[in-house]
């Protein structure tokens, strides 16, 4: 069953890199409460589309006036992030979560074809989180060049 608009928030811990949290702090869901939460899951850092989206998001930041938290969620490592925020100056944070548990928790931790290849990946979904703990949004499959727009139109 996927999490759908009006669905309590799965509950998580995490480590955060980049933005305040720097080097790596431990954050929960419970963390945000009283916050609109923006938890935006890609696939793998440095990739080409993950970029797309990433440098989108850096870009259109300083001109938002968001009024929410956001996360950039990946199974990889707090170095492969800190490579990916350095390398692409991202000003906010991204989680950690190579144990899966986040990206099963939100059902995003899917099977994916690449060339006619069969593998678990990350679905590029991005949830938008009301200060209430309940999901307000769920953008689904979005395609990377998208993603801001699709963002904007919800907030």
């Amino acid at each position: 069953m996927s999490l759908q608009p009006g669905d309590a928030a799965p509950l998580f811990t995490a480590t955060a890199v980049g933005g305040r949290f720097g080097e790596g702090q431990k954050v929960t869901l419970g963390d945000f409460s009283g916050h609109t939460l923006v938890l935006y899951f890609y696939p793998k850092d440095n990739t080409p589309g993950c970029t797309t989206q990433a440098c989108a998001l850096r870009d259109a930041l300083p001109t938002w006036d968001l009024n929410a938290e956001i996360f950039g969620v990946s199974p990889d490592s707090a170095a492969s992030h800190r490579k990916f925020i350095n390398k692409y100056q991202l000003p906010f944070p991204l989680l950690v979560d190579e144990d899966k548990s986040v990206v099963n928790a939100y059902g995003v931790w899917v099977q994916k074809t690449f060339m006619g290849v069969k593998h678990m990946g990350t679905e590029r979904t991005t949830f938008v989180i009301g200060p209430n703990g309940k999901i307000k949004t769920v953008l689904r499959k979005v395609k990377a060049s998208e993603h801001l727009e699709q963002l904007r139109a919800v907030l």
